[in-house]
């Protein structure tokens, strides 16, 4: 006969092992640390990534009364606006027309690839031009206001206004959020089914437990979202570890070499190969390395398959060098084209981009209470 003693030796639970508990104290502190560190910069990104999901809205918004044109017959060729964008810029990179479905009271605007030779300067610029007249209305770098908050907000998201560091820092930092992510995981393990099946509710008792309870049910129902979002920005930001890009950002962009061919004519060439494609993107070459290339939707097909779908043609000899649709990809870059549209959700409707704005202010949200947590630990 078994002793009482023995019965609650039986079904005590064992406890836990000390090396299993300092593992997982040094997975908190990782936690910890790592949000802390990032807190700052996350809730940057969260907060102007839920602005930028409705930057074509807030731009229409803001900037459409000063950028808007009066239509007076047929816009002018390609080819014409073309020679005023390197008139006005002896020096590029390249330029991309970025608004080919603009409608006849709205500028044409292109974004310029620009190059100062500084490290702690993004090279990204605006320039909107009136179509029927050629007279630029507007034109600058992105890291001023001159081309509008939403271009300088963009350029912000992913380099905080600090070049090639900038952008690696932000890169890093998406790391520093799917560290976190995973070491929450294990951290809050016990919770997640719980707040998924809505049995943990926000105790209201006072800043401690609100902030508290906010963090684990934020960070639950963030947690695909922030995987996602996080990833693919980081994989986007890569280019800022590559040392040959870094040693370009040093070199003053070349003076201009033109195209050889008719801009309209290649365009046209463009659209005949692939009629049912719906532009979204024409880049402009000023470079004799560069092709000519148009980018966009296809009819009817979903926004988040547009980034597989392309022509280029060579600019100096107007030969057709390749094309391609989202569907004849590989797995990989299948994968990888779907990066962008993931990333600021333009590909479902209004109803998904009010999710995007929800749950990419939870970096932030989780930021603010992640801190909280550790100032209550720091007050004790």
């Amino acid at each position: 006969m078994r002793h009482s003693s023995d019965f609650i030796s039986i079904v005590k639970p064992n406890p836990i092992p000390s090396s299993i508990m300092r593992i997982y104290r040094n997975i908190y502190s990782v936690h910890k640390w790592f949000g802390l560190v990032s807190g700052i910069f996350l809730l940057l990104l969260g907060v102007s990534g839920s602005i930028l999901v409705f930057k074509d809205e807030l731009e229409h918004l803001l900037d459409h009364e000063s950028t808007k044109v009066i239509p007076t017959g047929k816009p002018l060729s390609l080819d014409t606006l073309y020679q005023v964008i390197v008139k006005e810029y002896p020096r590029l990179d390249g330029a991309s027309w970025i608004n080919p479905v603009a409608s006849p009271d709205e500028s044409y605007k292109f974004r310029l690839y620009l190059n100062d030779a500084k490290l702690m300067t993004y090279d990204l610029g605006g320039l909107n031009i009136n179509q029927y007249t050629g007279k630029i209305i507007r034109t600058g770098r992105s890291d001023t206001f001159v081309t509008g908050l939403m271009d300088w907000l963009f350029q912000f998201h992913f380099s905080f206004h600090l070049g090639m560091p900038g952008a690696a820092l932000t890169a890093i930092m998406g790391i520093c959020m799917l560290i976190s992510i995973i070491t929450g995981l294990i951290v809050y393990r016990k919770f997640i089914w719980k707040v998924l099946t809505f049995k943990v509710q926000i105790k209201t008792k006072n800043w401690r437990t609100i902030s508290s309870d906010l963090h684990r049910i934020v960070g639950v129902w963030a947690l695909l979202f922030n995987i996602i979002v996080f990833f693919t920005g980081f994989w986007m930001n890569l280019f800022a570890f590559e040392t040959e890009k870094w040693k370009v950002e040093k070199e003053l962009a070349p003076e201009n070499t033109l195209v050889k061919v008719s801009i309209d004519k290649m365009y046209h060439e463009a659209r005949l190969k692939m009629p049912d494609l719906v532009p979204n993107y024409v880049y402009f070459p000023t470079q004799p390395e560069k092709k000519f290339n148009v980018r966009g939707n296809i009819a009817g097909q979903n926004a988040l398959f547009a980034g597989g779908n392309f022509i280029k043609l060579d600019a100096q000899t107007g030969k057709f060098s390749s094309m391609g649709r989202f569907e004849e990809m590989e797995f990989w870059d299948k994968v990888e084209a779907l990066f962008y549209p993931l990333h600021v959700g333009n590909y479902g409707g209004i109803l998904l981009k009010i999710l995007y704005v929800i749950l990419g202010l939870s970096p932030a949200l989780l930021s603010i209470t992640g801190f909280l947590l550790w100032w209550r630990k720091v007050k004790m």
